[in-house]
């Protein structure tokens, strides 16, 4: 059975050296292009679906013929989000429920009616997450605003409903929303930053509890978009840059990892590629390693040297 399937019409090919975890486990059966998960007549549950990566998200897994759960707590952007993907999904198989998933009772609530309408979870999206400005030693209402929603509405997705995909007799994935902030760390937000550095890490020990599973039939996936043209980081709306993706070619790549059997979905963009990604998570990597000062990309005495290992890297790559 063939492996690898065409690539997304709207973005260049993923390049993968070497195959992935499980990748020739979770291809289908009946389709190579389609995951056992991902395909008609399953259930999808996603947060932040209102606008941005989730919509683009809900309307992609309608295509496929999922069922979509849309949960936001913006109530107008998402009963507009939710008209749309009825209208590729139709009715009776698109539920729109109002959430905060900050707070537990509303995400229990979520899970309640999606388990009374339709009865299983394929497909959990954590994509929920907000960005205030924030200073290491400042903007306190915002950091605990932020790590409520990015951090905690994360986990308390995760614990409500996972506890009950785990019985679900066919397989199903949790895919967390993360971000390159989390994992470089550039200076100017440290409030998101730290909360995405800990979805990767919560994210990470949920795929190795998953795994450890011997009866499980749940994987977990860490996506991380790369520059993507969305509310979130264009908040005031506009063009969108020519170095953005749109979400819906960040949603493309995604599916096509969560495909492949990734856990670790790093999405380019029209200008970080992929070598440039490696070649920066290294060198933040090799921060710790080698002792060096924090955030030495960003340092003026490291600032040099770091360009010129970006620089023989990317030659080298060539």
């Amino acid at each position: 059975m063939p492996l690898d399937h065409g690539p997304s019409p709207l973005r260049p090919p993923p390049i993968r050296a070497t195959s992935s975890y499980r990748r020739v486990e979770i291809m289908s059966p009946i389709d190579n292009d389609v995951h056992p998960v991902i395909h008609t007549g399953r259930v999808a549950v996603i947060t932040g679906a209102a606008g941005g990566i989730g919509k683009a998200a809900a309307i992609e897994l309608a295509k496929v013929g999922l069922k979509i759960a849309l949960a936001d707590i913006n109530e107008e952007a998402l009963t507009t989000a939710g008209k749309e993907v009825t209208a590729i999904a139709g009715d009776g198989n698109v539920l729109v429920i109002p959430a905060d998933v900050s707070k537990i009772d509303e995400v229990v609530r979520l899970r309640d009616k999606v388990y009374e309408a339709w009865g299983e979870v394929a497909v959990l999206m954590n994509n929920a997450a907000i960005a205030p400005p924030s200073k290491s030693w400042d903007d306190l209402d915002n950091w605990r605003r932020t790590f409520e929603v990015n951090l905690f509405g994360v986990v308390n997705v995760q614990q409500t409903f996972v506890r009950s995909m785990l019985h679900q007799e066919n397989q199903a994935i949790v895919i967390n929303t993360g971000s390159k902030q989390g994992i470089t760390n550039p200076p100017g937000n440290p409030a998101y930053n730290a909360s995405k550095a800990a979805v990767k890490s919560l994210t990470e020990g949920l795929a190795h509890e998953l795994r450890e599973n011997p009866s499980c039939n749940v994987t977990a996936h860490l996506f991380v978009p790369g520059w993507t043209h969305t509310g979130l980081t264009a908040p005031q709306g506009g063009e969108k840059p020519a170095g953005a993706w749109t979400a819906e070619e960040t949603v493309q790549y995604m599916l096509d990892g969560v495909r492949h059997g990734d856990f670790y979905i790093i999405c380019p963009d029209n200008e970080t590629t992929r070598d440039l990604d490696q070649l920066r998570i290294t060198w933040a990597a090799s921060d710790v390693v080698e002792g060096r000062p924090a955030l030495s990309r960003w340092h003026k005495d490291w600032k040099p040297l770091y360009e010129e290992y970006v620089r023989e890297g990317l030659t080298g790559m060539e």
